[in-house]
């Protein structure tokens, strides 16, 4: 069967110099490329969101309010 399509100049040049590259023919080329799309899937995976896991690392550490300076906690930290 034969058809017409109105490609934009730019994608004709694009397919005239694969042919010419992959030595085929133009019709081939389009044929093959036309049929590749054709069998792609219509849309592409999802990714499916996954819930982080929950990780418990024990009781709060719990400090005194007074003396809670930058210092005292340099302090606490090089222990």
């Amino acid at each position: 069967m034969r058809t017409t399509l109105d490609l934009p100049d730019e994608l004709m040049r694009y397919l005239k110099a694969r042919a010419a590259l992959e030595g085929r023919s133009l019709r081939d080329l389009t044929l093959d490329l036309i049929e590749r799309g054709l069998r792609a899937p219509a849309h592409a995976a999802k990714a499916v969101a996954t819930a982080l896991p929950t990780v418990r690392l024990g009781r709060p550490m719990l400090l005194p309010e007074a003396g809670l300076t930058n210092a005292a906690l340099n302090e606490l930290a090089q222990e």
